[in-house]
């Protein structure tokens, strides 16, 4: 909360994004609900920056994978994300584009997704517009609540978010299932 009014805030918000998205554990909402509750007016703004260097720093993640998995793999089995990694790998395999959109908008560790997309050699291009719509929503998503709902939709959003985001996943496992199953070409 201390960092959110600080005059350089809106540096330490794109710092946060860009490392979360590669290497960091925690989430920019941390920054972004209190600067845009605290600011509402600046909420959009607060919400481009964190979509951008989170998208900047899952382009960085993708380069890890791209370029050192070999070297971080041992320490990634280590780690409470190894499971994460694999199911991300699951899921690039099924779905490409719509599994780093719906690892950047949900609770999923992005992180994985975008060292994993790297790890894949994914296309960056789709990569890139992927995690651009997800984070893009998310992030607007939560800015856009604290401008408008101020410290009860804080306070709302603290308990719901993660149920949310994994609705969100579940809806979007489900239509990929029925476009699968309805025999979409």
């Amino acid at each position: 909360m201390q960092w959110s009014r600080h005059r350089h805030a809106p540096w330490y918000l794109g710092g946060l994004s860009f490392a979360e998205s590669s290497f960091f554990p925690i989430p920019p909402d941390v920054m972004l609900a209190p600067m845009s509750l605290a600011t509402p007016s600046r909420a959009w703004r607060f919400a481009l920056i964190t979509t951008l260097a989170s998208v900047a720093g899952g382009l960085f993640g993708y380069l890890i994978g791209h370029f050192t998995f070999d070297m971080i793999e041992p320490w990634l089995r280590t780690t409470k994300y190894w499971a994460s990694y694999e199911v991300a790998v699951d899921w690039f395999g099924r779905w490409g584009f719509w599994a780093v959109f719906i690892a950047g908008f949900s609770p999923i560790p992005y992180k994985v997704f975008t060292i994993a997309a790297g790890a894949l050699s994914m296309a960056l291009l789709p990569f890139t517009l992927a995690s651009l719509i997800g984070r893009g929503a998310r992030f607007f998503l939560v800015a856009g609540l604290m401008a408008w709902g101020g410290a009860r939709m804080e306070a709302m959003l603290h308990r719901y978010v993660d149920r949310l985001g994994w609705a969100t996943v579940a809806l979007v496992v489900i239509g990929a299932g029925l476009y699968q199953w309805l025999g979409a070409p």
